[in-house]
């Protein structure tokens, strides 16, 4: 039996802050990814853990590369450990 992927926090929070500072809803994102909007909202609220071919195509649908997506999870997650 597999092990079932827990929801990550940081990745939440940062896919939800991109999409904002970009100015995009959720629906547009969700569109551009090929997602339903509900389940771009499971991940955003962090209720949800991600494929890592769905984290590539919300990275796209961001304009971002998945390095770059990589480097504003990790630079987020290095932010929270800092408080």
């Amino acid at each position: 039996m597999g092990r079932t992927a827990q929801p990550e926090p940081v990745l939440a929070a940062t896919l939800r802050s991109l999409r904002e500072q970009k100015g995009l809803t959720r629906e547009k994102t969700a569109f551009r990814a090929g997602l339903t909007t509900g389940a771009l909202a499971r991940i955003e609220l962090g209720q949800s853990a991600p494929a890592f071919d769905t984290v590539r195509r919300i990275g796209g649908a961001l304009g971002m590369t998945l390095v770059e997506l990589v480097v504003a999870i990790e630079a987020e997650r290095t932010t929270d450990d800092a408080i």
